[in-house]
Protein backbone atom coordinates (compact mmCIF):
# COMPACT_ATOMS: atom_id res chain seq x y z
CA UNK A 1 0.00 0.00 0.00
CA UNK A 2 1.02 3.59 -0.76
CA UNK A 3 -0.27 6.77 -0.27
CA UNK A 4 -0.75 9.02 -3.56
CA UNK A 5 -2.24 11.58 -1.95
CA UNK A 6 -3.09 13.94 1.25
CA UNK A 7 -5.43 16.69 2.00
CA UNK A 8 -5.79 19.38 4.24
CA UNK A 9 -8.16 21.98 4.85
CA UNK A 10 -7.33 25.07 6.46
CA UNK A 11 -9.62 26.84 9.00
CA UNK A 12 -9.16 31.11 9.21
CA UNK A 13 -10.04 33.35 12.14
CA UNK A 14 -8.29 36.93 12.77
CA UNK A 15 -10.58 38.14 15.36
CA UNK A 16 -11.96 35.88 17.97
CA UNK A 17 -14.79 35.54 20.12
CA UNK A 18 -13.79 38.22 22.76
CA UNK A 19 -12.83 41.03 19.84
CA UNK A 20 -9.13 39.96 20.17
CA UNK A 21 -6.86 40.04 17.47
CA UNK A 22 -4.58 37.38 15.96
CA UNK A 23 -1.14 37.98 15.34
CA UNK A 24 -1.12 37.34 11.61
CA UNK A 25 -4.74 39.12 10.73
CA UNK A 26 -4.57 40.97 7.66
CA UNK A 27 -4.17 44.90 7.08
CA UNK A 28 -7.70 45.07 6.91
CA UNK A 29 -7.95 44.60 10.82
CA UNK A 30 -6.16 48.31 11.26
CA UNK A 31 -7.89 49.95 8.44
CA UNK A 32 -10.26 51.35 10.95
CA UNK A 33 -12.49 53.48 8.43
CA UNK A 34 -12.78 50.40 6.15
CA UNK A 35 -13.65 48.63 9.83
CA UNK A 36 -16.62 51.35 10.52
CA UNK A 37 -18.12 50.33 7.21
CA UNK A 38 -18.44 47.05 8.03
CA UNK A 39 -20.01 47.54 11.82
CA UNK A 40 -22.65 49.88 10.56
CA UNK A 41 -23.41 47.42 7.64
CA UNK A 42 -24.03 44.38 9.90
CA UNK A 43 -26.09 46.84 12.23
CA UNK A 44 -27.68 48.18 9.79
CA UNK A 45 -28.71 44.16 8.58
CA UNK A 46 -29.73 43.27 11.77
CA UNK A 47 -32.22 46.14 11.94
CA UNK A 48 -33.87 45.58 9.19
CA UNK A 49 -34.15 41.88 9.96
CA UNK A 50 -35.89 42.74 13.37
CA UNK A 51 -38.30 44.73 11.48
CA UNK A 52 -39.14 42.76 8.40
CA UNK A 53 -39.98 39.46 11.31
CA UNK A 54 -42.58 42.20 12.79
CA UNK A 55 -43.71 43.20 9.60
CA UNK A 56 -44.82 39.14 8.89
CA UNK A 57 -45.83 39.10 12.49
CA UNK A 58 -48.16 41.43 12.08
CA UNK A 59 -49.27 40.25 8.20
CA UNK A 60 -47.74 43.10 6.42
CA UNK A 61 -45.05 40.48 4.87
CA UNK A 62 -45.17 37.39 3.70
CA UNK A 63 -43.01 34.32 4.51
CA UNK A 64 -39.20 35.93 5.60
CA UNK A 65 -35.62 34.25 6.13
CA UNK A 66 -33.70 35.73 9.31
CA UNK A 67 -30.39 36.70 8.96
CA UNK A 68 -29.62 37.15 12.73
CA UNK A 69 -26.26 35.83 13.68
CA UNK A 70 -25.13 35.77 10.76
CA UNK A 71 -24.88 39.43 9.29
CA UNK A 72 -20.80 39.45 9.04
CA UNK A 73 -21.38 36.25 6.37
CA UNK A 74 -23.10 38.69 3.74
CA UNK A 75 -21.66 41.99 4.47
CA UNK A 76 -18.28 40.72 4.69
CA UNK A 77 -18.84 38.69 1.36
CA UNK A 78 -20.75 41.88 -0.44
CA UNK A 79 -17.54 44.27 0.81
CA UNK A 80 -14.81 41.95 -1.09
CA UNK A 81 -16.58 41.71 -4.43
CA UNK A 82 -15.99 44.09 -7.40
CA UNK A 83 -19.22 46.23 -9.29
CA UNK A 84 -17.83 43.66 -11.89
CA UNK A 85 -18.80 40.82 -10.60
CA UNK A 86 -21.88 38.58 -10.56
CA UNK A 87 -23.23 37.40 -7.64
CA UNK A 88 -25.61 34.47 -7.54
CA UNK A 89 -27.63 34.86 -4.46
CA UNK A 90 -30.17 32.39 -2.14
CA UNK A 91 -32.41 33.86 -0.15
CA UNK A 92 -30.59 35.02 2.84
CA UNK A 93 -28.26 37.87 1.15
CA UNK A 94 -29.23 41.37 2.54
CA UNK A 95 -26.21 42.24 3.80
CA UNK A 96 -24.56 41.25 0.17
CA UNK A 97 -27.65 42.80 -2.00
CA UNK A 98 -27.60 46.14 -0.31
CA UNK A 99 -23.94 46.19 -1.36
CA UNK A 100 -24.89 45.37 -4.93
CA UNK A 101 -27.03 48.64 -5.50
CA UNK A 102 -30.34 46.98 -4.29
CA UNK A 103 -32.61 48.72 -1.85
CA UNK A 104 -33.72 47.62 1.25
CA UNK A 105 -37.42 48.68 -0.07
CA UNK A 106 -36.97 46.43 -3.45
CA UNK A 107 -36.12 43.19 -0.99
CA UNK A 108 -39.16 43.81 1.15
CA UNK A 109 -41.40 43.80 -1.70
CA UNK A 110 -39.80 40.57 -2.66
CA UNK A 111 -40.97 39.06 0.56
CA UNK A 112 -44.27 40.75 0.30
CA UNK A 113 -45.47 38.37 -2.61
CA UNK A 114 -44.77 41.29 -5.28
CA UNK A 115 -41.88 39.98 -7.98
CA UNK A 116 -41.06 43.46 -8.81
CA UNK A 117 -39.04 43.38 -6.01
CA UNK A 118 -36.75 40.51 -7.44
CA UNK A 119 -35.63 42.41 -10.64
CA UNK A 120 -32.16 44.25 -9.70
CA UNK A 121 -32.40 46.53 -12.05
CA UNK A 122 -29.10 48.20 -10.29
CA UNK A 123 -27.06 45.35 -11.46
CA UNK A 124 -28.48 43.71 -14.22
CA UNK A 125 -26.09 41.03 -14.48
CA UNK A 126 -26.56 39.96 -10.49
CA UNK A 127 -29.32 36.96 -10.84
CA UNK A 128 -32.57 37.31 -8.43
CA UNK A 129 -33.26 35.31 -5.47
CA UNK A 130 -33.10 31.63 -5.53
CA UNK A 131 -35.51 29.92 -3.12
CA UNK A 132 -35.40 26.53 -4.23
CA UNK A 133 -32.38 24.80 -2.56
CA UNK A 134 -29.23 24.30 -4.28
CA UNK A 135 -30.08 25.16 -7.59
CA UNK A 136 -28.29 28.37 -8.18
CA UNK A 137 -24.60 26.74 -8.05
CA UNK A 138 -25.19 25.75 -11.70
CA UNK A 139 -26.65 29.12 -12.33
CA UNK A 140 -22.93 30.62 -11.65
CA UNK A 141 -20.98 27.79 -13.21
CA UNK A 142 -22.98 28.83 -16.27
CA UNK A 143 -22.53 32.63 -15.53
CA UNK A 144 -18.86 31.70 -15.34
CA UNK A 145 -18.52 29.64 -18.08
CA UNK A 146 -19.51 32.99 -20.13
CA UNK A 147 -17.02 35.25 -18.24
CA UNK A 148 -13.88 32.59 -19.39
CA UNK A 149 -15.37 32.41 -22.65
CA UNK A 150 -15.71 36.38 -23.39
CA UNK A 151 -11.61 36.53 -21.64
CA UNK A 152 -12.91 39.00 -18.94
CA UNK A 153 -11.03 39.69 -15.20
CA UNK A 154 -14.20 39.58 -13.31
CA UNK A 155 -15.47 36.16 -10.73
CA UNK A 156 -19.07 34.71 -10.04
CA UNK A 157 -19.95 34.42 -6.57
CA UNK A 158 -22.71 31.92 -5.84
CA UNK A 159 -23.81 31.77 -1.96
CA UNK A 160 -26.13 28.75 -1.09
CA UNK A 161 -26.58 27.13 2.98
CA UNK A 162 -25.43 23.90 3.95
CA UNK A 163 -28.41 21.97 3.38
CA UNK A 164 -27.78 22.85 -0.32
CA UNK A 165 -24.30 21.18 -0.11
CA UNK A 166 -26.16 17.58 -0.01
CA UNK A 167 -28.04 18.31 -3.35
CA UNK A 168 -27.11 17.00 -6.50
CA UNK A 169 -26.65 20.27 -7.74
CA UNK A 170 -24.06 21.51 -5.42
CA UNK A 171 -21.82 18.72 -6.58
CA UNK A 172 -22.09 18.96 -10.10
CA UNK A 173 -21.65 22.76 -10.02
CA UNK A 174 -17.97 22.53 -8.13
CA UNK A 175 -17.42 18.88 -10.44
CA UNK A 176 -17.86 21.52 -13.70
CA UNK A 177 -16.23 24.30 -12.46
CA UNK A 178 -12.80 22.81 -11.46
CA UNK A 179 -12.32 20.54 -15.00
CA UNK A 180 -13.47 23.65 -17.02
CA UNK A 181 -11.44 25.66 -14.68
CA UNK A 182 -14.06 28.28 -13.98
CA UNK A 183 -13.65 31.98 -11.99
CA UNK A 184 -16.63 30.96 -9.33
CA UNK A 185 -16.37 31.13 -5.67
CA UNK A 186 -19.02 28.83 -3.98
CA UNK A 187 -19.87 30.39 -0.61
CA UNK A 188 -21.63 28.09 1.77
CA UNK A 189 -23.22 29.76 4.99
CA UNK A 190 -23.15 27.00 7.46
CA UNK A 191 -25.58 28.28 9.97
CA UNK A 192 -25.82 24.22 11.39
CA UNK A 193 -28.60 23.81 10.03
CA UNK A 194 -31.14 22.42 6.85
CA UNK A 195 -34.12 23.94 8.13
CA UNK A 196 -34.78 21.24 10.72
CA UNK A 197 -31.86 19.02 10.24
CA UNK A 198 -28.69 19.60 11.89
CA UNK A 199 -25.59 19.83 10.53
CA UNK A 200 -24.55 16.49 12.31
CA UNK A 201 -27.12 14.41 10.03
CA UNK A 202 -26.52 16.32 6.86
CA UNK A 203 -23.17 14.65 5.93
CA UNK A 204 -20.98 12.39 7.55
CA UNK A 205 -17.69 14.77 6.15
CA UNK A 206 -16.16 16.54 9.08
CA UNK A 207 -15.93 19.77 7.39
CA UNK A 208 -18.34 20.75 4.20
CA UNK A 209 -15.09 22.85 2.67
CA UNK A 210 -13.61 19.27 2.08
CA UNK A 211 -16.56 19.23 -0.93
CA UNK A 212 -13.99 21.17 -2.48
CA UNK A 213 -11.65 18.37 -2.37
CA UNK A 214 -13.42 15.86 -5.16
CA UNK A 215 -13.80 18.64 -7.61
CA UNK A 216 -10.09 19.01 -7.55
CA UNK A 217 -10.43 22.38 -6.27
CA UNK A 218 -9.52 24.50 -3.15
CA UNK A 219 -11.52 24.39 0.08
CA UNK A 220 -11.16 26.14 3.45
CA UNK A 221 -13.07 26.99 6.30
CA UNK A 222 -13.88 30.53 7.72
CA UNK A 223 -15.03 31.55 11.14
CA UNK A 224 -18.33 33.03 9.70
CA UNK A 225 -18.30 35.60 12.73
CA UNK A 226 -15.29 37.46 11.86
CA UNK A 227 -16.11 39.41 9.23
CA UNK A 228 -12.31 40.38 9.11
CA UNK A 229 -11.60 36.90 8.26
CA UNK A 230 -14.81 36.73 5.87
CA UNK A 231 -13.80 39.98 3.70
CA UNK A 232 -10.25 39.07 3.65
CA UNK A 233 -10.62 35.80 2.59
CA UNK A 234 -12.88 36.11 0.53
CA UNK A 235 -10.99 39.16 -1.34
CA UNK A 236 -8.11 36.15 -2.15
CA UNK A 237 -10.32 33.87 -3.71
CA UNK A 238 -12.03 36.24 -5.78
CA UNK A 239 -8.46 37.69 -6.82
CA UNK A 240 -7.50 33.88 -7.86
CA UNK A 241 -10.64 33.34 -9.65
CA UNK A 242 -10.47 36.62 -11.54
CA UNK A 243 -6.50 36.35 -12.36
CA UNK A 244 -6.13 32.48 -12.78
CA UNK A 245 -9.86 30.83 -13.44
CA UNK A 246 -9.62 28.94 -9.95
CA UNK A 247 -12.88 28.06 -8.50
CA UNK A 248 -12.74 27.63 -4.95
CA UNK A 249 -15.48 26.33 -1.80
CA UNK A 250 -15.51 28.85 1.30
CA UNK A 251 -17.14 27.73 4.50
CA UNK A 252 -18.62 30.45 6.52
CA UNK A 253 -18.57 28.66 10.06
CA UNK A 254 -21.74 30.49 11.82
CA UNK A 255 -25.43 29.74 13.79
CA UNK A 256 -28.55 30.65 12.63
CA UNK A 257 -30.13 32.48 15.55
CA UNK A 258 -33.98 32.48 14.80
CA UNK A 259 -36.30 30.05 12.83
CA UNK A 260 -35.53 28.85 9.30
CA UNK A 261 -38.10 31.33 8.30
CA UNK A 262 -41.21 32.79 9.96
CA UNK A 263 -43.11 29.85 9.30
CA UNK A 264 -40.89 27.40 11.21
CA UNK A 265 -40.15 26.69 14.96
CA UNK A 266 -36.92 26.02 15.87
CA UNK A 267 -38.04 25.26 19.60
CA UNK A 268 -39.31 21.60 18.23
CA UNK A 269 -35.83 20.55 17.46
CA UNK A 270 -33.01 22.80 18.21
CA UNK A 271 -31.76 21.86 21.59
CA UNK A 272 -32.33 24.24 24.56
CA UNK A 273 -29.57 26.33 25.38
CA UNK A 274 -27.08 26.02 21.87
CA UNK A 275 -28.47 29.15 20.68
CA UNK A 276 -27.77 31.28 24.11
CA UNK A 277 -24.27 29.71 23.99
CA UNK A 278 -23.62 30.53 20.10
CA UNK A 279 -24.42 33.94 20.60
CA UNK A 280 -21.34 34.55 22.44
CA UNK A 281 -19.46 33.83 19.29
CA UNK A 282 -22.31 36.80 17.43
CA UNK A 283 -20.01 39.02 15.04
CA UNK A 284 -21.71 42.45 15.91
CA UNK A 285 -20.67 42.57 19.24
CA UNK A 286 -17.63 41.13 18.16
CA UNK A 287 -16.19 43.97 16.07
CA UNK A 288 -18.07 46.14 18.54
CA UNK A 289 -15.34 45.32 21.31
CA UNK A 290 -12.62 45.57 18.87
CA UNK A 291 -13.75 49.22 17.85
CA UNK A 292 -13.96 49.32 21.39
CA UNK A 293 -10.00 48.19 21.91
CA UNK A 294 -8.77 50.81 19.45
CA UNK A 295 -11.06 53.54 20.96
CA UNK A 296 -12.62 54.46 18.09
CA UNK A 297 -16.39 53.79 19.25
CA UNK A 298 -18.38 54.46 21.72
CA UNK A 299 -21.79 54.62 23.15
CA UNK A 300 -22.66 57.74 21.79
CA UNK A 301 -21.78 56.91 18.77
CA UNK A 302 -23.50 53.63 18.98
CA UNK A 303 -27.14 55.27 19.93
CA UNK A 304 -26.05 57.53 16.65
CA UNK A 305 -25.99 54.95 14.61
CA UNK A 306 -29.09 52.81 15.85
CA UNK A 307 -30.78 55.80 15.04
CA UNK A 308 -29.61 56.36 11.77
CA UNK A 309 -30.18 52.64 10.85
CA UNK A 310 -33.94 52.68 12.17
CA UNK A 311 -34.40 56.12 10.43
CA UNK A 312 -33.66 54.23 7.35
CA UNK A 313 -35.28 51.02 7.95
CA UNK A 314 -38.64 52.94 8.71
CA UNK A 315 -38.11 54.80 5.06
CA UNK A 316 -37.56 51.57 3.24
CA UNK A 317 -40.57 50.49 5.02
CA UNK A 318 -42.79 53.15 4.21
CA UNK A 319 -41.90 53.03 0.56
CA UNK A 320 -42.78 49.47 0.33
CA UNK A 321 -46.31 49.49 2.20
CA UNK A 322 -46.76 52.41 -0.35
CA UNK A 323 -46.06 50.71 -3.10
CA UNK A 324 -49.34 50.03 -5.29
CA UNK A 325 -50.35 46.08 -5.45
CA UNK A 326 -49.28 44.79 -8.99
CA UNK A 327 -52.89 43.65 -11.28
CA UNK A 328 -53.86 39.96 -10.57
CA UNK A 329 -52.36 39.22 -14.03
CA UNK A 330 -49.45 39.97 -13.51
CA UNK A 331 -48.85 36.43 -12.44
CA UNK A 332 -48.18 35.35 -15.65
CA UNK A 333 -45.89 37.96 -16.16
CA UNK A 334 -42.87 36.22 -14.80
CA UNK A 335 -42.98 33.21 -16.41
CA UNK A 336 -41.44 33.04 -19.84
CA UNK A 337 -40.26 35.78 -21.93
CA UNK A 338 -42.66 35.37 -24.27
CA UNK A 339 -46.04 33.87 -22.70
CA UNK A 340 -47.18 30.48 -24.55
CA UNK A 341 -50.83 30.78 -26.44
CA UNK A 342 -52.40 28.49 -23.51
CA UNK A 343 -51.77 30.78 -20.68
CA UNK A 344 -53.08 34.19 -22.91
CA UNK A 345 -56.65 32.69 -22.48
CA UNK A 346 -56.32 32.48 -18.09
CA UNK A 347 -54.60 35.46 -18.67
CA UNK A 348 -57.65 37.22 -20.04
CA UNK A 349 -59.98 35.45 -17.48
CA UNK A 350 -58.01 36.39 -14.41
CA UNK A 351 -58.11 39.97 -15.94
CA UNK A 352 -61.64 39.96 -16.42
CA UNK A 353 -61.78 38.53 -12.64
CA UNK A 354 -60.34 41.83 -11.81
CA UNK A 355 -62.20 44.31 -13.15
CA UNK A 356 -65.46 42.77 -11.89
CA UNK A 357 -63.75 42.85 -8.26
CA UNK A 358 -63.62 46.78 -8.84
CA UNK A 359 -67.11 46.94 -10.07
Amino acid sequence: MKIIDQFEIPYYQYLDEKGRLSNDAPALAKDTEALLKLYRLMVLVRTIDTKAIALQRTGKLGTYPSTRGQEAVFVGVGNAMAQSDIFVPYYRDIGTLIQRGVKLSQILLYWGGDERGNCFTTNAQDFPFSVPVGSQPLHAVGAGYAVKYRKEKRAVVSMCGDGATSQGDFYEAINAAGIIKLPVVFVICNNQWAISVPRSQQTAAHTLAQKAIAAGIPGEQVDGNDVVAVVYRMQEALARAREKNEACVLEMVCYRQHDHTTADDASRYEQKNVREDEWKKEPIARLRTYLDTLKIWSDQAQQTLEAECSAEVDQAVQEYLATPPQPLESMFDYLYASLPDIYHEQRDLLKGVERESHG
